[in-house]
């Protein structure tokens, strides 16, 4: 399992830390979802099954910027 630190803009409400979050577990080969600060998401997930890209494109999914921390 890795470990990534996601910054994505313009998440600050907790219903859309819980959107965002939401879809990213629904990834198959994730593991974990954290929020740790601010427009800042924790994910552990299956190098094998999922790209740290793959993370992104379902942030962008709900709208919101992302970017690798």
């Amino acid at each position: 399992m890795n470990r990534v630190l996601l910054g994505v803009r313009g998440m600050e409400q907790p219903e859309q830390i819980a959107k965002v979050s939401g879809a990213i577990k629904r990834l198959e080969g994730v593991r974990s979802v954290q929020s740790v600060d601010k427009g800042q998401l924790e994910v552990e997930y299956d190098p094998q099954q999922l790209t740290v890209m793959d993370l992104i494109r379902v942030v962008r999914e709900q709208g919101f910027l992302a970017g690798m921390l």
